[in-house]
């Protein structure tokens, strides 16, 4: 059990790590989630009664700092949200236009601590 233990406690303390650039203290990792699945909620195009056509492609500005220190994650953090993005669009019955991507850049802004999430619609 303690081996169990021990390897939960990496695994916590490898995420918050994961998370806490790109995330102010306040924030929680949900907080990135949401905010993702409400641009594709707000951005959502009614084809018809069946087809609703969302965001595919999502851009999030970190801080300089922060973009620097989750560059060697940045491919896990982008699939795990793309993930979730997918998640969500099934629940609602959302079509997309081509494959799901949401990229990490450096932000150009000088405000420290924020973060900005960026979509569209890109086609396949």
């Amino acid at each position: 059990m303690g081996l169990i233990h021990t390897v939960e406690q990496a695994i916590e303390r490898w995420t918050s790590a994961l998370w806490a650039p790109l995330i102010p203290t306040p924030r929680h990792p949900t907080e990135v989630v949401a905010i993702l699945q409400r641009e594709c909620d707000d951005h959502a195009l009614i084809l018809d009664r069946e087809r609703v056509l969302v965001p595919n492609a999502f851009v999030i500005e970190l801080p300089a700092e922060s973009h620097s220190r989750l560059t060697a994650h940045s491919a896990e953090v982008s699939r795990q949200l793309v993930n979730h993005v997918c998640r969500h669009a099934a629940e609602h019955r959302y079509t997309f236009a081509g494959p799901v991507s949401v990229a990490l850049r450096p932000s150009n802004s000088e405000s420290v601590g924020r973060f900005q999430i960026r979509s569209q619609i890109a086609p396949h």
